[in-house]
């Protein structure tokens, strides 16, 4: 399997859960775990080529010019990190299962679920920054969707929200710092960033770039001062809080740390700050552990104090230290991940996670004890577990490193970390399984079925294997560190993982933290009564005063410069730009006129002088609705008529069509308004504004009239276009093939726009007729009496007749449009104005009764095949949307061309139809009233019938 389905299969994946929650919560779960399982078996194919030392690597051509290439890369940390993300996941689905109750969504959740797990992956496979900052931004929004996923608990949707806001801000730290880091190497690869370690640090901007990388991973990775988001994560359903805080989320700025360690390590800024920050971590994650009664919260700060020991590692610079961080990376995602889904065990079946409520669990839930026991003593540094091997690692490369001040201070810092993980890991045993059985438990605790301790089981198991037999993962381990070193740095010689190394200085550190958190577990009582009365400033205090000192910032600021007044706002922003471009006219210079300008002949001064009239009309009467609008439609159309006379059909028809599209809905709009607006401005506000209408106006005309005497300074792009036209894009007309094809991705985001705007109006006012305005709407009467023949005859039959001709002249103008004025859209506008007619001939009843395809589905259908005919350049080497043409000649038939771009118009053609249908049918729905009958005829009076409505 190729690295791009690795990553795409969990995002397409994601569709499956929604649409397989009906056929219920096991269908539904194992159709996730398929999901996840075929990505991991595709990282699995890949695994024999990697650990032969080979680097697999796949790129797409997207943006070439910005550097931005879907570039991915799977070599050794890749595959580790992978490798996982997708193995804990499937654990996390199987534990999920069974974890969720009857009435949580299981499809949503499993689609949000899958959803990070595939930018997680797209993270660690990515070979290309900018796709990694990509993917970085989907980790955040999907963790959003992940932590609020109990929309009904204030907690989780206030721990989403801080998750979102600071790791959302170091994310836009980093795409600076990433930035940097591309222009100091020439390129965005990873592959080429890796191979300029002494460019990079010899470059003025290493310090910058380190810094605003730094600020992105130590917010990803929840490291001192921003690890306090961390535990309010933990409102998040068990699962969720088992898969971010052991493989997947907060190890993304770890993986970060180790990718960019070989170019960005071995400096001082990177030790004082990466080693100095992660060493901070850990203790006080450890020491705020201890004293936190909420089974979950102690898990979370324990998981800031690890991260801190693995940046710690990775802080110091040296090869030993980097083995040690791969190592403990693969240990604490064991024993992490099965204690945060014994302690949801606890939770699903004692009803709390409050360990002062807890108490005597051994004997009620064995298993789930065996299992909290292994884990917990993993963590703890114990021997025979994984996590003591780990452990001695970092407290050997303790013993050896200074920092801040004198010899002693890090080890003695790393000793009391150690101190209280031991600790915190004792008192989630004792206090939670052991002592006398309760009798005031909230629900009567019991082991569960297989579903939920099975995957903790699993992982236990490694725990214990890697513990009593390391040498079995030394392979792995050296192999994944070599990856993360590169050509900075070796394997240690005569390093192993074992069990034994002798009496070291980290084996005494070792035996006071143990023998010290057992002391300190006994005398907790004091310690606890010590910690609350000490004034330790809460971080969620200082987060949550500096978003409120923010907000009234902004409000202070914003309020007096907009009040909500729409015409204030737009006033002094028209004032300042008329200040900027006053002073530029005024000290600037103009150059001589290079041009001459055209005579105006009679028809001319006419069209300007109906145009002049008009706008001043249509100002005076502005508070006449109607007429107003009827005044803007004569602007519209001389409008339409300037184009046409300087040569520019295309934009003459697009206008026309528009504006009596426009109208019409418009026309629609004004049947729920009153027929004139209230004066709402003074007289002096009046004048104001029309002196700075009058300047600008004037402002305008000058500049538009010197540039139109002059040559522009630079060329413009006119020209390119003109000269590609029909090389590249296969075209004469010129304006159709710059919306088609040199600015394809314009038009494409435009129908997605117009889409947008229909469906909104949809929204809103299916809003309106199913709320209490509902009533209001149908009893409502017209203020004057409205005609007895509402669809009469003539309508009718002209709309009628009109209909095919209407289609004939759409399809005319669509299938000219490449070569001659015309093209999708104007055919849109064209075919739906016709369709329009038959709703104002026949009404809106009888019209609906014949709709045989619904208009959202029009707008959905137009954007697809546009994306999809974009897409297709790619199968053939081509940017996206680079249009292909050629010629074919079908007997009798003269030789003609095709074009790619007519898919793509047909794309543009059906949403503006779509879109234009949707809106006239929303306002349409609102127009009925309860006193009028549907009828099913299509005009009221019908001589051919003897009854008529």
């Amino acid at each position: 399997m190729s690295l791009l389905l690795i990553v795409l299969v969990p995002f397409l994946g994601a569709l499956l859960p929604g649409l397989m929650g009906r056929a219920g919560r096991q269908t539904c779960a194992m159709t996730t775990l398929l999901v996840t399982l075929t990505s991991l078996v595709g990282l699995i194919s890949q695994a024999p080529a990697v650990m032969s030392g080979e680097v697999v690597t796949q790129s797409i051509v997207w943006m070439p010019e910005l550097g931005l290439n879907l570039s991915l890369m799977l070599d050794g940390l890749g595959m580790f990190f992978a490798a996982l993300i997708l193995g804990i996941g499937v654990l996390i689905i199987i534990y999920g299962r069974f974890y969720l109750s009857r009435d949580d969504n299981m499809g949503e959740f499993f689609t949000y679920l899958l959803l990070f797990q595939g930018a997680m992956v797209g993270i660690v496979l990515s070979n290309n920054v900018l796709v990694l900052l990509v993917f970085w931004e989907l980790t955040s929004l999907s963790s959003f969707l992940l932590i609020g996923y109990w929309k009904h608990l204030p907690d989780g949707r206030q721990g989403a929200r801080m998750a979102l806001t600071v790791t959302g801000m170091g994310g836009l730290a980093m795409i600076g710092g990433m930035l940097l880091l591309g222009r100091i190497v020439g390129s965005y690869d990873l592959t080429a960033i890796l191979e300029n370690r002494e460019a990079i640090q010899a470059s003025p901007l290493y310090l910058p770039a380190l810094i605003l990388i730094l600020l992105g991973c130590f917010t990803k990775s929840a490291q001192f001062p921003f690890h306090f988001w961390l535990p309010h994560a933990m409102a998040a359903p068990t699962p969720v809080s088992a898969y971010l805080h052991s493989a997947t989320m907060v190890k993304a700025g770890i993986f970060l740390l180790a990718r960019l360690w070989p170019v960005l390590s071995g400096t001082e800024a990177w030790f004082f700050l990466v080693a100095g920050a992660g060493l901070v971590t850990m203790v006080i994650g450890a020491v705020v552990a201890l004293f936190k009664d909420d089974l979950k919260a102690l898990l979370a700060f324990s998981t800031i104090s690890h991260l801190g020991l693995i940046v710690f590692l990775l802080g110091t610079g040296s090869s030993y230290a980097a083995v040690a961080a791969v190592f403990h990376i693969l240990n604490h995602a064991t024993f992490k991940a099965a204690l945060f889904m014994t302690a949801g065990i606890v939770d699903h079946e004692a009803h709390t996670r409050d360990i002062k409520r807890l108490g005597g669990l051994r004997k009620l839930m064995p298993i789930t004890f065996s299992i909290a026991v292994v884990a917990g003593l993993s963590m703890a540094g114990i021997p025979l577990f994984n996590g003591f091997l780990s452990k001695e690692m970092m407290l050997e490369e303790a013993a050896h490193t200074t920092i801040f001040g004198p010899d002693w201070l890090v080890p003695a810092l790393a000793t009391a970390g150690a101190l209280f993980s031991a600790a915190y890991s004792f008192r989630l045993i004792g206090h939670t399984f052991l002592g006398k059985v309760r009798d005031d438990y909230p629900a009567k605790p019991h082991d569960p079925g297989i579903g939920m301790w099975g995957p903790p089981a699993v992982l236990c198991a490694l725990v214990l294997f890697i513990g009593v037999l390391p040498q079995y993962a030394e392979p792995l381990v050296f192999f994944v560190a070599e990856s993360v070193m590169g050509e900075a740095g070796a394997i240690p010689e005569g390093l192993h993982l074992k069990l034994w190394h002798g009496v070291t200085p980290a084996l005494i550190m070792s035996i006071i933290a143990v023998g010290g958190g057992l002391i300190l577990l006994l005398l907790y009582r004091p310690a606890e009564w010590t910690w609350k009365v000490l004034p330790v400033p809460f971080a969620k205090s200082i987060f949550d005063g500096i978003i409120a000192g923010v907000v009234a910032l902004a409000r202070g600021v914003i309020h007096p410069l907009h009040d909500g007044s729409f015409t204030r706002f737009a006033g002094l922003f028209f004032v300042a730009v008329l200040a900027l471009a006053g002073h530029a006219w005024l000290t600037g210079s103009v150059a001589p006129p290079t041009r001459e300008g055209l005579p105006m002949g009679e028809v001319a001064v006419a069209g300007w002088l109906m145009l002049v009239v008009s706008a001043l009309a249509l100002i005076w009467y502005h508070r006449n609705r109607l007429f107003a609008l009827i005044l803007m439609g004569i602007i519209g159309l001389i409008v339409s008529i300037g184009f046409a006379v300087f040569s520019a059909p295309d934009l003459a028809m697009t206008q026309l069509s528009v504006e009596v599209a426009t109208i019409i809905l418009l026309l629609l709009a004004l049947n729920f308004l009153p027929n004139t607006s209230p004066s709402e401005s003074t007289v002096l506000k009046r004048v104001g504004d029309g002196v700075v209408a009058i300047l600008g106006g004037l402002m305008a005309f000058g500049l538009s009239y010197h540039l139109l005497l002059r040559d522009f300074v630079a060329p413009t792009i006119s020209d390119y276009h003109l000269e590609n036209s029909y090389k590249g894009g296969g075209g004469t007309n010129v304006v159709n093939v710059i919306l088609v094809d040199f600015r394809g991705f314009d038009t494409f985001g435009e129908i997605i726009v117009l889409g947008i705007a229909a469906l909104v109006i949809y929204a809103l006012t299916q809003a309106l007729m199913n709320g209490p305005v509902r009533a209001k709407l149908l009893n409502r009467r017209p203020d004057k009496d409205l005609a007895g023949d509402m669809h009469p005859l003539m309508m009718v039959v002209l709309t009628r007749v009109l209909m095919p001709m209407v289609l004939l002249v759409g399809v005319y103008i669509f299938l000219r449009g490449h070569n001659m004025p015309g093209g999708g859209f104007i055919a849109g506008l064209v075919v739906a104005i016709g369709v329009v007619m038959q709703y104002m001939a026949s009404g809106f009843y009888w019209a609906q009764e014949r709709q045989r395809y619904p208009y959202h589905g029009i707008i959905g259908a137009g954007v697809l095949i546009a994306g999809l005919t974009g897409i297709g350049a790619w199968f053939t080497g081509y940017p996206f949307l680079t249009s292909s043409f050629t010629y074919i000649h079908i007997p009798p038939l003269e030789e003609f061309e095709i074009a790619s771009a007519m898919a793509f118009d047909l794309g543009v053609f059906l949403a503006v139809v779509g879109a234009v249908l949707l809106s006239l049918e929303s306002f349409a729905r609102m127009a009925r009233r309860a006193d009028q009958r549907e009828s099913e005829y299509p005009m009221d009076i019908d001589p051919s019938r003897e009854e008529t409505t």
